[in-house]
């Protein structure tokens, strides 16, 4: 056992709290500490009976009595003075204060502290502050800050003359999850035309492109919509700072904070606008182009300013929001089409197309249980901005429109079965995605979008549109079936490799008395014999 110092048998104040008290109020040596607590009755001197009164419970507690005691021994002296007291009036009668040790001083805190509420202790106070977090995060009107006002964030923080600073505060301005998004729809609709199917059908058409070709096709579709995308949403952006500002969804835009000039932004929006359609131009067709610029004009110049005029605004970015599926339809058609069979309306609206308008039909009718959620939540802001949507105007309209439009999802997903895009497995997982839909949308109608019903329909629009895209993507018409034969050995069609065949051999044929007879021509009439 490790003797005690004679300096802390002098102390007995300091016996009556923890260790750690002790080591946050005055330094003490390590090996003061090990001796202190060594034993508990030449520690306190006082018999076992009165040990329970030394093991308070505000010695557990945040200590936040230190912070607030005014008198000379701080913490020490309180809890010592209050001790004292509990001891003298339950022993014997009162005694002199300088008698015990204590400072007169201590006099003040010995009154009050045994009249003082317990402290909270630190892990409920946690608890407590994590569920008051959880109810305000789950009440109307709260949403996650998105990428935007993210990047805004990060970017404010840099050294004004920090080029990163810079270049979040542009990227900010693209709405990078939204052009995602986009991204994301219209690559899907490229990967899901069926190109293969069409080349089995039509022997005549071009040759399947090379891997190399649709690879560069690919890439620059990929990246001149993006770009597209971030030129429409810093005219957004460009044209309604000031409404913005009152809206605690928009108000950490880089233009509303001043991160970027107007004339900043707008030189922004008109390079990557350039710079994107060209791209379009370049690697897919001009109708590909065409969309796209015209996807641009509706979202800035046509849905913008109809948000403060009409609830139709909500249709017309429904409209924008369906054309990114087919561009890139009509960008995976132009790869196989013949000239003759490549204008805007062989694309468009020919028997071809049909999977591109199913595509871009279903993003069309799922922007309206998403964004109808997602307006609901926010619909004090939107009406005070002067924003005309349905969240407000029309309540119980903005529950039955989405509601109908998630209906509509499942004769959309079962038409792309029908017209061969997409195999039987779709069928199954688009029906149990768009049933989760239309069950939180049917509960979003029935309530009007109390009891967090809002918030369950936006999160499950968020979550079903890539089951969507994904299980189109993973189902496609034809793309398991050299997998099926390699593992199940069923031989491929020998009838269509007897005809592959038969049809060389009489090309040869033809070909080898032509051949002849242009260079070694016997006569006239053997010449036109062959031909």
């Amino acid at each position: 056992m490790i003797p005690l110092r004679p300096s802390l048998l002098r102390r007995p104040r300091e016996a009556l709290v923890c260790s750690q008290c002790l080591v946050r109020s005055r330094p003490v040596r390590h090996d003061a500490i090990r001796g202190f607590l060594s034993s508990s009755k030449r520690r306190t001197g006082t018999a076992n009976s009165q040990s329970p009164s030394v093991l308070h419970e505000t010695y557990f507690s945040a200590n936040r009595l230190y912070d607030r005691s005014n008198s000379k021994g701080g913490l020490l002296s309180s809890l010592a003075s209050s001790n004292a007291k509990s001891n003298s009036t339950a022993s014997s009668p009162p005694t002199d204060p300088t008698a015990t040790g204590l400072d007169s001083s201590a006099t003040p805190s010995a009154a009050i502290a045994p009249q003082a509420t317990p402290e909270e202790l630190p892990h409920r106070r946690r608890k407590r502050l994590k569920e008051q977090n959880n109810a305000s995060s789950k009440a109307d009107g709260c949403l996650p800050l998105d990428a935007s006002a993210q990047l805004s964030n990060f970017s404010s923080a840099l050294p004004t003359t920090s080029l990163r600073r810079k270049l979040a505060a542009y990227l900010a301005l693209t709405k990078p999850r939204l052009s995602f998004l986009i991204v994301l729809t219209t690559t899907s609709a490229y990967g899901m035309y069926p190109i293969s199917s069409l080349l089995t059908l039509d022997p005549a058409m071009t040759p399947l492109p090379t891997l190399s070709t649709s690879t560069l096709t690919f890439i620059y579709l990929t990246a001149g919509t993006f770009l597209s995308c971030c030129s429409a949403n810093t005219l957004n952006m460009m044209f309604e700072p000031k409404y913005d500002a009152l809206m605690s969804r928009t108000r950490n835009r880089p233009l509303v904070r001043g991160l970027v000039s107007r004339r900043g932004a707008l030189l922004f929006a008109i390079g990557t606008a350039v710079t994107g359609l060209s791209l379009l131009y370049i690697g897919t067709n001009p109708t590909t182009t065409a969309l796209s610029a015209a996807n641009i004009f509706l979202y800035a110049f046509v849905y913008t300013p109809l948000k403060r005029i009409h609830v139709i605004n909500t249709w017309v970015g429904a409209v924008v929001g369906g054309i990114p599926p087919l561009m890139g339809w009509v960008a995976a058609a132009g790869q196989i089409a013949t000239i003759g069979h490549d204008t805007w309306r062989d694309m468009l609206f020919s028997e071809n197309s049909i999977g591109g308008w199913l595509l871009g039909g279903i993003l069309f009718a799922w922007q309206f249980p998403h964004f109808n959620a997602l307006s609901h939540l926010i619909r004090d802001e939107y009406k005070a901005a002067g924003y005309r949507m349905l969240c407000w105007v029309n309540p119980a309209r903005n529950g039955r429109v989405a509601l109908r439009y998630a209906v509509l999802m499942f004769p959309l997903s079962f038409g792309l079965w029908w017209v061969n895009v997409v195999g039987h497995g779709f069928l199954v997982g688009s029906t149990v995605a768009n049933g989760w839909l239309v069950r939180e949308a049917y509960r979003f109608w029935q309530h009007q979008g109390a009891n967090g019903t809002a918030r369950g329909l936006f999160w499950a629009s968020i979550w079903q549109l890539p089951i969507l895209l994904v299980g189109g993507l993973v189902t496609k018409k034809g793309l398991w079936d050299g997998v099926w034969r390699n593992l199940f050995g069923h031989p491929e069609d020998e009838e269509d490799d007897f005809l592959y065949y038969e049809d060389e051999e009489e090309e040869g044929e033809t070909a080898k008395p032509a051949e002849t007879t242009t260079t070694r021509p016997t006569s006239r009439t053997s010449v036109l014999s062959t031909v």
